[in-house]
This record gives C-alpha cells, sequence and structure tokens, in this order.
C-alpha cells in the first residue's frame, strides 16, 4: 500500500468516526424530544384523561414558547399520546404499543387511576422509562421500581390524614366531637389502599364507629341499598371512596333523593373526579353544594395568571387537580432534560432522583417541594381540600392555597 493509500484510509477512518460521533451527538440532542402521556381517553375515566391532556398540551406549548430545552440547543418537546380505554389490561397494552413504537421516548406520565397506573408501570419500568404520576395507591411505588415516580401523597398517607382532618373541621365548627361515620366505595387499587389503613386503624385510634361500610365494583348501577344502609346507621359524616364522575353523579342523586344532602349529611369526596365541571353538569350545584373533596393538589393563589390563560383556551370553567398535575409533570420532565443535557432514558430518570427544588416546579404544590424519595414518592406530600360552593370548587385548605374558610352544618 502506498503512503497516498494509507493516508486516504486512515482519512476516511477519521471522517467515519468523527461521523458516528457527530451521529451520537445528534442523537442525544435532537431537534425534539418526546415524552408520552398514557391517560384513559374513553371509557368511565375519560374526563380525567381528557382534563390532563388539555394541561399537558398547554404546559408542552409553554416549554416551547419559552424557548424549548435549552440545554440541548433548544430542542423542542413533542407529546405522544395513548389511550388506556377502560381496564388494567387495555391500559398495559396501550403501554406496551407505547414502548414498540416510539423507541425514543425519555419519560411520560399518566395514567390516573391506579390500578392502570399498577399495569402500565409493570411496562414502562421494564423499559426503563421514568414515569411520573399523580395516582395514589401505594402499591404503585411499593414495588421497588427505580423509574417510577408517585407526586401525590400516598393513598395510605392521605388515609391518615383525611379522617383526622375531617373531624378537626368539624369540632371547631360544631364544638362537638363527631363520633360515627360511613363509607361508600368502590374496590379499584386506590380505594383499596386508602381504606386499608382506614378500616385497620385510623377509626379506632380517632374513637369513631363505622355504622356503614358498603363497597360495590364499579361502574356502579344502583346506589339505593347503599343509601338506606348508610341512612339507617345517622353517620355524623360520610366519606366517600368513588373514582369516576358517573358513579359520584348517582351517589350524589340518591341521597338527595333521600333528603340527605350535605347541609344534613356532611359528605367528603377523595380525588380529583370530585372536582370536575363534568360532575357538575351532572349533578347539579344544589346536590353538591357543601361537599368537600380531598385531594392531593389543587391550583391556588400563585397559580391565578395560569389559570386564567388555561380558562381561555380550553373553555373550561376552572382549573382543577388532573390539569394541573399534567401541567406540572411535563415541567418536570423539562427540568430533568434541562438537568441532564441529553435524550437519555437513564440519565433523565437520574436527574428526576436528584431533584430537590423549592422553585419552579415545585411551587406548583401546596408544600412548595418537589424532591422524590429513594422508593419515588413526592417527600413531604399533603392533602389540600376543596369544597363546592355555589357550583364551583373553593380551595379552604391549607392557607397557602385557600381562598374561602371551610363551611360546615352547624346541626
Amino acid at each position: 500500500m502506498t503512503d497516498l493509500s494509507r493516508r486516504s484510509t486512515v482519512g476516511l477512518g477519521l471522517a467515519t468516526a468523527a461521523a458516528l460521533a457527530s451521529s451520537r451527538a445528534r442523537a442525544q440532542t435532537p431537534a425534539e424530544v418526546k415524552i408520552a402521556m398514557l391517560v384513559p381517553l374513553s371509557g368511565p375515566w375519560a374526563r380525567q384523561g381528557i382534563l390532563e391532556q388539555m394541561g399537558a398540551r398547554l404546559a408542552i406549548d409553554d416549554v416551547n414558547a419559552a424557548g424549548g430545552i435549552k440545554s440541548m440547543g433548544g430542542a423542542k418537546l413533542k407529546l405522544v399520546e395513548y389511550d388506556t380505554q377502560d381496564s388494567a389490561e387495555k391500559a398495559k397494552d396501550a403501554a406496551q404499543r407505547m414502548i414498540a413504537q416510539e423507541p425514543d421516548l425519555v419519560g411520560g406520565f399518566g395514567c390516573w387511576l391506579s390500578t392502570f397506573t399498577l399495569a402500565a408501570t409493570e411496562v414502562t419500568e421494564r423499559a426503563g422509562l421514568p414515569w411520573l404520576t399523580l395516582s395514589y395507591s401505594d402499591a404503585i411505588t411499593g414495588r421497588g421500581f427505580k423509574h417510577v415516580f408517585q407526586s401525590s401523597p400516598t393513598a395510605d398517607a392521605q388515609a391518615e390524614e383525611t379522617l383526622p382532618m375531617v373531624m378537626e373541621l368539624a369540632q371547631k365548627a360544631t364544638g362537638k366531637k363527631p363520633t360515627k361515620v360511613a363509607f361508600v366505595g368502590d374496590n379499584t387499587a386506590a380505594s383499596v389502599s386508602f381504606m386499608k389503613p382506614v378500616r385497620d386503624h385510623v377509626v379506632k385510634d380517632l374513637g369513631l364507629t363505622t355504622v356503614a361500610d358498603e363497597v360495590y365494583t364499579p361502574p356502579l348501577a344502583d346506589a339505593t341499598t347503599m343509601v338506606q344502609h348508610v341512612r339507617s346507621g345517622r353517620p355524623d359524616f360520610l366519606l366517600f371512596g368513588s373514582t369516576n364522575v358517573p358513579d359520584d353523579k348517582l351517589l350524589v342523586d340518591k341521597f338527595a333523593e333521600f333528603n340527605l344532602k350535605s347541609d344534613r349529611l356532611p359528605k367528603i369526596g377523595n380525588g380529583g373526579h370530585w372536582a370536575v365541571p363534568e360532575l357538575l353538569k351532572n349533578a347539579g350545584a344544589e346536590n353538591l353544594e357543601g361537599i368537600l373533596v380531598g385531594l392531593a393538589n389543587w391550583p391556588g393563589k400563585r397559580q391565578a395568571d395560569l389559570e386564567q390563560r388555561f380558562m381561555k383556551r380550553t373553555g373550561e370553567p376552572w382549573f382543577g387537580h388532573d390539569s394541573i398535575f399534567a401541567y406540572i409533570h411535563v415541567m418536570i420532565l423539562k427540568e430533568a432534560l434541562e438537568k441532564c443535557g441529553v435524550a437519555d432514558r437513564a440519565k433523565v430518570s437520574d436527574a428526576i432522583h436528584a431533584l430537590d427544588m423549592t422553585d419552579g416546579p415545585a411551587l406548583f404544590f401546596p408544600d412548595g417541594r418537589l424532591k422524590y424519595d429513594e422508593k419515588g414518592r413526592r417527600v413531604g406530600a399533603k392533602l389540600c381540600v376543596v369544597q363546592w360552593r355555589g357550583g364551583k370548587p373553593v380551595p379552604v385548605f391549607p392557607a397557602a392555597i385557600a381562598t374561602q374558610d371551610v363551611l360546615w352544618p352547624k346541626a
């Protein structure tokens, strides 16, 4: 081989290596970065998924309008959307399609209902895809997974907080400590997880007597017998454990039919579905008036401008639990991408684990902190409470987001 040939071969090799390096660099700093949303967009939980979709799309536009991912040369975020439909099996199938069809995904969020999230995260975890969720079940982050992040207080934590909080509100308003409680709820994963500590010890610890404990498989067909059991027990308050708007509406209507609105029987719902416009349209302001709702998050005073933009864009009457969580989850993924600077799942997951913020996305949580522990649970996550007033959910707790005081019937 001549010197010229050798020089040509070496030059070709160097050029090839440079091209490969450039290709790898482009792969890690693409013009757009894909994140996924897997939520129910059809079936009985579709309304919650659609509200998440609205919040997520707004966040994507906000990130891209502000210059994209700056550490990646202004790469734009792209949202790919998948539908869990109406069962855990379909949610898992959708997750498998998502992973197969979108090999360059760097993260995602969903699936709203804990039963769906438990199924789908088996798939995302195997794929090493960092996954954020608002779902409540303790089991979601109790399996030793490394890439699942739970932004809500767990169902167990909510169970520990909800009844003491209700007891305190009741005693402050009436001067009397409640002694009897009733429960009506379904048997989905979040409800089961929530009710386990309640039945095991919370009720006893608070000196309460359970006078009715009604469990059903959704969707609910008829609530008459359950309402009759509750009425005969004469509880001081009722805690709902339903998980979808159609069941919420049926329960609210049936209690009203039996003359047990919240001015006679205080009621507490749990979860974002209890504070959506769809419920107002179906159940009506009169039957909802006074119902308290425990939530993992709600936009407060600091999000007033964002709420106005959301309402103008979507035509929705308020910016609630499901939409704000989707908005936050996009922003958390954006923050992680800014920190690691590459479109790499493992590095994005590591970046989420390393976050410890009291600004940026942290300001969207009532407690004002963004940090996940070794299990993937958000540190310090607390409940907040809204109350239906005049056809709108109004934040009443904690003080950081409250715009009105809690109302509780005097008698």
